[in-house]
């Protein structure tokens, strides 16, 4: 059974149903579900993305094109000490100033354990419930 099958069986017993899911036309069988993640009043689109790699990325987008010349240095140095702290993620900038938190589980159909994805993803809830307000007062510092 593939990763996403069993992502969905998990999702369907679970009786989860904040996913969307969007199968890509590729060599891989890249399969997308997409939710948001509610941290602070607002709404983090959130995706988990399972493939024929040995890859399962889930990936939140914590705010939309926010850094930029005034508050890059103080984001950068906060998102640095947050990745040096955090195994499990990590923090990166996108060339438009987006603020995004991955997490890459490694894992084959056989090893898959959509439980492991359903916990990450509880951990970064968590950790983003904290943690979003101090890095927002960074951006919006300047």
């Amino acid at each position: 059974m593939s990763k996403a099958e069993q992502f969905d069986k998990f999702l369907a017993d679970n009786k989860i149903t904040c996913f969307s899911k969007e199968e890509v036309k590729n060599d891989l069988h890249t399969v997308v579900y997409r939710a948001h993640m509610e941290v602070s009043g607002q709404m983090l689109p959130t995706m988990v993305v399972t493939d024929d790699s040995i890859y399962t990325m889930i990936q939140v987008r914590v705010a939309a094109a926010v850094v930029n010349d005034e508050n890059k240095q103080a984001v950068l140095a906060h998102i640095n000490a947050m990745n040096g702290k955090y195994k499990v993620f990590k923090y990166y900038i996108t060339d438009n100033g987006d603020i995004c938190l991955d997490s890459c589980l490694t894992d084959t159909e056989e090893s898959f354990d959509p439980r492991l994805v359903h916990t990450v993803i509880d951990v970064i809830l968590r950790h983003l419930t904290e943690e979003y307000p101090n890095l927002m007062s960074l951006v919006w510092a300047k």
